[in-house]
């Protein structure tokens, strides 16, 4: 198969011929029809993950299955399924409570193994991580929620419970971020969005923000308690900085929830976070890492409904030899939306 393969951290990425996986005892192989290109992948190529090289990356996917292992129930090679991209053990508990996200012994494509960079794919413990991909849903919209779309959901549903009428601060109106805007907006709250690009910032207005702040020296903790009367109920960080994080945090009011999705990678020592501030206004911080197979029918339904429109976020489609190119420059990119992948082309 053709694949994007990286021989050694920050190595410019090739696509090249390798040979095909084969369906773990448990798993199975997709045949990928559409994949994310995340900062998360990014994270991977710089050296921010423990990865083996030569390495595939990807993890945000959908396909068609093709081949099945002998001790997998409920899949047949020709269904359509998607992913998340963290893929549970399906044996320990948290995995037998639906919350796979958090498994010790969690399998990530593109991670932990060869991802989906790449014509077909490998995939662990179907029966607990597949999600079956209705027929109304199409593979590119479908590979926009393993990662960005999914964490935005849980982030904000199960992990900061975001009510209506609430005021959520978004800092980062890439792909996560943007999906947090849709979704919060779904949930009936009042959205402040915060990028340094400002066709970013357009999206976000055009996908229900309220407000936006443009991060270009602006004292943006500022900015947000003008606009809200005080600062948010519940902030994000959706990029994933030192300033990012403070900045969302002390865009909170009393009391307020902060919710960290945006990877903190400890470059140049571990980030200071403004703690401090934490303590004496009483503020939770939360960190949303994914959602479960078992959590996405709720999603899915108020995507089938047309509450929630994911297949506005897709921006733009490359095939693998511009992801290879792309992917190096993915941490300064300013895509106002998300990049699918197509291997076919």
């Amino acid at each position: 198969m053709r694949a994007v393969v990286i021989d050694a951290v920050r190595a410019r990425p090739e696509v090249r011929e390798v040979a095909d996986p084969t369906a773990p005892t448990s798993g199975v192989v997709v045949r990928v029809m559409a994949t994310g290109l995340c900062r998360s992948d990014w994270h991977a190529w710089a050296g921010h993950d423990d990865i083996a090289v030569p390495h595939v990356p990807g993890h945000e996917l959908a396909g068609v299955i093709v081949e099945v292992g002998p001790h997998v129930h409920r899949w047949a090679v020709g269904d359509r399924v998607t992913v998340p991209f963290v893929c549970g053990c399906g044996r320990c508990a948290w995995c037998l409570a639906g919350e796979a996200q958090v498994c010790p012994d969690q399998e990530q494509p593109g991670f932990t193994h060869w991802g989906s960079f790449a014509e077909l794919v490998s995939l662990h413990a179907a029966d607990t991580n597949l999600v079956r991909l209705p027929d109304d849903i199409d593979f590119a919209t479908a590979a926009g929620l393993g990662c960005r779309f999914a964490t935005a959901y849980r982030a904000l549903v199960a992990r900061a419970r975001v009510v209506e009428g609430e005021w959520v601060t978004v800092v980062g109106s890439g792909g996560v971020g943007l999906s947090a805007v849709m979704i919060a907006r779904a949930l009936g709250a009042r959205v402040v969005a915060v990028d340094r690009n400002h066709d970013a910032l357009a999206a976000a207005r055009a996908f229900g923000a309220d407000h936006t702040v443009l991060a270009d020296g602006a004292d943006i903790p500022a900015a947000v308690a003008e606009l809200t009367g005080g600062g948010s109920h519940v902030s994000v960080d959706a990029v994933g900085s030192e300033q990012t994080c403070a900045d969302a945090i002390l865009s909170l009011r009393r009391r307020g929830r902060h919710v960290q999705v945006g990877l903190l990678p400890p470059v140049g020592g571990h980030p200071r976070v403004p703690m401090a501030r934490v303590i004496a206004w009483e503020l939770d911080l939360l960190g949303s890492h994914g959602m479960a197979a078992s959590d996405y029918p709720a999603m899915m339904q108020l995507i089938q409904q047309g509450r929630l429109q994911p297949q506005r976020l897709v921006e733009r489609t490359v095939g693998l030899d511009e992801a290879a190119a792309l992917l190096p420059g993915f941490d300064v990119a300013t895509v106002a939306g998300i990049t699918i992948i197509d291997p076919s082309r």
